[in-house]
């Protein structure tokens, strides 16, 4: 009796957590609104990248696919949030082809058969995988890396902040989601006993508390200490 109130608390608190980080997943998915705004005002890509939204798009559909009864038993809000997050992101590849000039639209273009190309593979080849504990590792290997990589842009901001003791390039709402997101799938990784998922959302968490110290830290800076430092960081 004992063991199964403990296995159904389990149960509960790993759907309470996985539930929250769908919710806490919208702030990360919103976050390139302004930019796009920006994009469909002016008409223009301007200097801005699709990549981003490009390794974005296969990141979400690995991760989605690890999610499913073929890969991974009872995951289905890691597919959830991942399959409502590659549709922000092929909504925010179309409107970039759209506003794009003539040159990268053709790229683009590549770039989105070469995703669905590679998903297609691995979906098909996981497939063909009979032993089902060697397609969860295979799988989760997979998603496990792609969700690692993506803390490259994390890092990457960490980086300029510390060099130009400014906050200005590091929104705190998208600070605050990236945290409560990895937060809440990081324990829906412990409840689960999955450490596919909660490997990269640790490092995810460890990344956003280092952030939101930051921001603490540094909100105040001057607007002229940070132009200084992004001159002096980029001369």
């Amino acid at each position: 009796m004992v063991s199964l109130a403990s296995s159904q608390v389990i149960e509960i608190c790993k759907d309470a957590a996985g539930m929250a980080g769908n919710i806490f997943a919208f702030g990360l998915f919103l976050s390139p609104m302004p930019t796009f705004m920006r994009i469909m005002r002016n008409q223009s890509t301007e200097q801005f990248s699709g990549l981003p939204y490009i390794y974005g798009l296969l990141n979400c559909l690995i991760c989605a696919w690890y999610g499913t009864p073929l890969v991974s038993p009872d995951n289905l809000l890691v597919t959830s949030v991942n399959s409502v997050g590659a549709v922000f992101q092929l909504a925010y590849i179309v409107l970039y082809v759209m506003y794009t000039e003539k040159e990268k639209k053709f790229r683009m273009f590549g770039w989105i058969l070469t995703v669905f190309g590679l998903f297609a593979i691995i979906v098909i080849g996981s497939l063909f995988i009979l032993d089902l504990e060697l397609r969860r590792v295979i799988i989760g290997t997979l998603s496990c890396a792609s969700l690692i990589s993506m803390f490259a842009s994390p890092l990457l901001i960490i980086n300029l902040v510390i060099r130009t003791r400014s906050v200005e390039f590091m929104p705190f709402f998208l600070s605050l989601s990236s945290f409560l997101m990895s937060a809440s799938f990081l324990l829906y990784g412990i409840f689960s006993f999955d450490p596919f998922i909660y490997v990269p959302n640790g490092i995810g968490t460890l990344l956003g508390v280092v952030q939101l110290l930051l921001f603490a830290h540094y909100r105040n800076s001057s607007r002229e200490d940070s132009a200084e430092g992004l001159i002096v960081s980029y001369s």
